[in-house]
């Protein structure tokens, strides 16, 4: 009998855990599917999409990560249909892979809440190019506004919409603000920087709705000070070309809008079988993370919904699907013994290690267990943090450099447009 086949689809922070506990353990052959060739951060994202750091400095290939592990194939392919009887998977490539055991960790996806028509008209950042996409939009409008001569098109080119008032809204506003209004604001001529209105809008009575009240407030009163202004309680209606519509009937023109409103989980949930846990397509696994009546299918990550075996609702956040992946490598590896049957598999515990947002230079806010910090050593904690969790030492040591140089310079220097946007020949006739 040959090694055991593990097939993990998803080389994020779940998959990967998986497979790199799985490592050097020659009783499995894993093979590690993505349809990117590289491991995200994603936690730092939105700092490439506002020209703070460059794509490569948060990112780091699959097959770098796993070099050492003979037994651990990386491939680059996206899995398009699960074939749960045959035990295979089919990729966009049409090849079929198979296993003895699957590891489903694909992650999220951006969700329009059912309204596919604003698609268009927005961007998601859930990718690099996503966040590339937004950089090179953003500063594409701030040249456009600077050749522009007709004040009205001046104002929409230098408006930035952000929907959603989480952690990922909030840092986008938080970092464009400070970007465009500090760092930038001696690099114009025909324009003043100080007048890019970032608009962030929120469907609640407040942003950042898992902290507490008072940081809530905090946040809210931070970004303001950076000239952020703060709309909640304010719901989408519909999105058209460069306009948001809101419930009321008030509109917001923007030549950049972006979305950070909802996630929902990858289609391939839709393949397991199972009943869905909610409208996202999320699905509720077994205490142990594997699918009902299936115990070699694991679900991990953003995929799920459940709660842990001591009742505490497990999040969509990184270290939830790290814990999520090392967890599932623990059974797999418990059961190479004889006797170690599915029925006796130890069920998931999450430790739960808080949340954080940054907003903006020197100010963030912590909740942690009975810890709550907002402020400076707040944004000491949120940075020390994120250099640990970065892959790689390459990684760590730029991403820290680049810090500690805007810090004292004002200059992130990740500010140049490769590729103008795709609308870029769609700019209106300036007039003479």
């Amino acid at each position: 009998m040959g090694p055991r086949r593990v097939l993990v689809i998803g080389g994020g922070f779940g998959g990967l855990a998986c497979a790199r506990h799985l490592a050097h353990h020659p009783e499995f052959e894993v093979t590690l599917i993505d349809r990117a060739n590289h491991h995200l951060f994603q936690p730092l994202l939105y700092q490439v999409a506002t020209a703070s750091l460059a794509a490569p400095d948060i990112a780091r290939s699959l097959r770098q990560v796993l070099e050492e592990a003979e037994n651990v194939s990386v491939l680059m392919d996206e899995i398009e249909t699960l074939d749960r009887e045959g035990r295979q998977a089919i990729g966009q490539s049409g090849r079929h892979y198979v296993w003895d055991t699957l590891v489903l960790a694909v992650g999220a996806q951006t969700s329009f809440f059912g309204n596919d028509a604003w698609e268009p008209h927005m961007m998601g950042l859930k990718s690099l190019e996503d966040a590339q996409g937004i950089r090179r939009l953003v500063l594409s409008n701030l040249e456009r506004a600077e050749r522009s001569e007709d004040p009205e098109e001046r104002r929409k080119w230098m408006t930035v919409g952000i929907v959603g008032g989480g952690p990922t809204g909030v840092e986008l506003a938080g970092a464009f603000a400070d970007l465009i209004h500090r760092s930038m604001r001696n690099e114009f001529r025909s324009i003043d920087t100080r007048q890019l209105r970032v608009v962030l809008v929120e469907g609640s009575e407040r942003i950042l709705e898992a902290y507490d009240e008072d940081q809530s407030e905090y946040a809210r009163r931070r970004l303001e000070r950076l000239g952020v202004e703060v709309k909640t309680g304010t719901r989408v209606a519909d999105v058209t070309e460069g306009v948001l519509h809101f419930q009321g009937g008030e509109v917001l023109e923007a030549r950049a809008i972006i979305w950070a409103a909802g996630v929902e989980a990858n289609p391939l949930t839709r393949q397991l079988g199972v009943e869905l846990a909610d409208r996202a397509g999320r699905v509720t696994p077994l205490p142990d993370l594997s699918l009902p009546g299936n115990p070699d299918v694991f679900v991990i990550g953003d995929l799920v919904r459940m709660s842990d075996s001591e009742g505490k609702a497990v999040p969509g956040v990184a270290p939830a699907a790290v814990q999520m992946g090392k967890h599932v490598a623990k059974v797999l590896l418990g059961e190479r013994h004889p006797g170690n049957l599915p029925e006796s598999r130890p069920p998931f515990r999450y430790f739960d290690k808080g949340l954080m947002a940054i907003i903006g230079k020197n100010a963030a806010v912590v909740k942690s267990g009975g810890l709550r910090l907002k402020g400076y050593f707040a944004w000491l904690a949120w940075l020390l943090v994120h250099i640990l969790f970065l892959i790689g030492f390459r990684n760590k040591l730029v991403v820290l450099l680049g810090w500690s140089f805007a810090y004292v310079h004002d200059q992130p220097g990740a500010r140049i447009i490769v590729h103008r946007p795709r609308d870029a020949r769609k700019e209106p006739v300036e007039p003479t």
